[in-house]
């Protein structure tokens, strides 16, 4: 069975003018927001997951809060597509779990794609997580939302 968790990136610090979009940090409260839904993740998550992050400091951040092995995909930056992240996670062949950290409003459109099969840039919160299984019913596969995690709630 194949999982896919789309984990967009905590709070981070706004970029001044000239600043590196890539190089913007967590806040304070983004770095609380990343521990919490890390802690919540990281008994439910699968022991063989690939954990898979944006180049972007505050996504690369969120991801460390896991504790895991981390690999940087550049097709996961900024303004990257669906099917670059699609592509990265080698959705839906993939064996297993695939964690991508990333941005909106690539996840947003991604999770409205696999779910809904409709282009629409679905909101994704600061720091949330949404989990999608694929399985197959009668030859068919079928996108099936399995959690959506809001920091704030937790």
């Amino acid at each position: 069975m194949t999982e896919l968790l789309l984990w967009r990136h905590a709070e981070a610090f706004d970029s001044g003018a000239g600043c590196d979009d890539l190089a913007r940090a967590l806040t304070p409260r983004g770095l609380r927001q990343a521990a919490r839904v890390a802690a919540w993740l990281a008994p439910r998550l699968p022991a063989r997951t690939r954990v898979l992050a944006s180049p972007a400091e505050r996504a690369q951040q969120t991801a460390a809060a896991l504790g895991r092995r981390v690999r940087i995909v550049h097709a996961l930056a900024p303004g990257g597509t669906v099917d670059d992240l699609l592509a990265a996670a080698r959705w839906p062949d993939a064996r297993g779990a695939v964690l991508v950290v990333g941005h909106q409003p690539t996840l947003g459109l991604a999770a409205a794609r696999l779910v809904a099969r409709v282009s629409q840039p679905w909101a994704v919160r600061k720091a949330g997580l949404w989990w999608l299984r694929v399985r197959e019913r009668a030859g068919v596969p079928q996108v099936v939302l399995r959690a959506v995690v809001d920091p704030d709630q937790l």
